[in-house]
């Protein structure tokens, strides 16, 4: 493309740089394009997650989920909770009296704290597929342990939970595999040579226990809750974008990364040419 414009790589970097100088705030992108969410008085589900950039900080995502739509976006160093409480304070100013009827989230204690404090006791849902996810990490499917096997096909199933009688039917799945394996969640090594440091023999199968079974509530508030999805697919389809857009533009320093999102998230909002042209129109202003 570049050899059929004739424009060399320097003059399209140059070109180009005015957008990562000056990218549109999503407080922009509420001016030109109001949310959907604020053209109903419909309910609507809030889904937070974040596009970590390496450990160069990362880019927060809040998306409604109902109506299918990035509504707002930051950068941080960290998911701490001053930067939550500062993108959910800007959030709910922005959103006024509509606030979600629900959020999904990987359950960060950041993002719990954070949602309690600008949006009350409202359902919120723990992503089972995050859940899932760690298990498995934890849960090798090359293990040459049977319980590990066992217990890894019990936590593969946690996502695909959509009743009660699939709920009580996975709890005592768990309570089968305490009674065969349970002995092994309390073994412990010693150093042969001191005698006294211990630790636990099968480390990474208790943490795979605790993270199935120590709260099981947020996994499960979806069943009292039709309108909130058990998993976070919509914002992890988003990220899965985001990631791949960057690596077709490798080389990019943070912080055009972070222009470069921050402008990707934007244009997800202009679903029209006319759109666009308000997008563009207020940008050049």
């Amino acid at each position: 493309m570049l050899e059929l414009e004739k424009i060399s790589r320097p003059t399209l970097s140059k070109r180009f740089k005015v957008f990562f100088d000056k990218f549109v705030s999503p407080k922009d992108v509420w001016m030109v394009l109001p949310a959907t969410l604020t053209k109903t008085n419909d309910p609507w589900i809030l889904a937070v997650d974040g596009k970590w950039l390496h450990r160069n900080g990362v880019v927060m995502i809040y998306r409604d989920i109902t109506n299918r739509e990035n509504i707002f976006w930051s950068f941080h160093s960290s998911e701490s909770y001053p930067a939550l409480c500062t993108d959910l304070g800007t959030l709910s100013g922005l959103l006024g009296s509509r606030l979600p009827s629900g959020v999904i989230s990987d359950w960060k204690g950041s993002i719990r704290a954070g949602v309690a404090t600008y949006f009350g006791d409202i359902p919120h849902q723990r992503c089972l597929t995050h859940v899932s996810r760690e298990a498995k990490r934890f849960l090798p499917k090359g293990s040459s342990f049977h319980a590990v096997l066992v217990l890894r096909e019990i936590s593969k199933q946690l996502p695909y939970i959509k009743t009660e009688r699939e709920m009580i039917s996975w709890k005592a799945d768990l309570i089968r595999w305490e009674m065969a394996y349970g002995h092994l969640l309390k073994e412990r090594s010693t150093n042969p040579e001191t005698g006294k440091k211990w630790w636990y023999t099968h480390g990474d199968l208790r943490r795979a226990w605790r993270l199935l079974t120590d709260d099981w509530y947020p996994f499960f508030v979806h069943l009292d809750h039709p309108l909130l999805p058990n998993t976070n697919n919509s914002l992890e389809g988003v990220n899965s974008q985001l990631k791949n857009k960057l690596n077709d533009h490798r080389g990019m320093k943070t912080a055009q990364q972070v222009s470069f999102l921050f402008w990707y998230l934007a244009f997800t909002r202009t679903k029209t040419k006319q759109n666009l042209k308000k997008l563009w129109g207020y940008w050049k202003t």
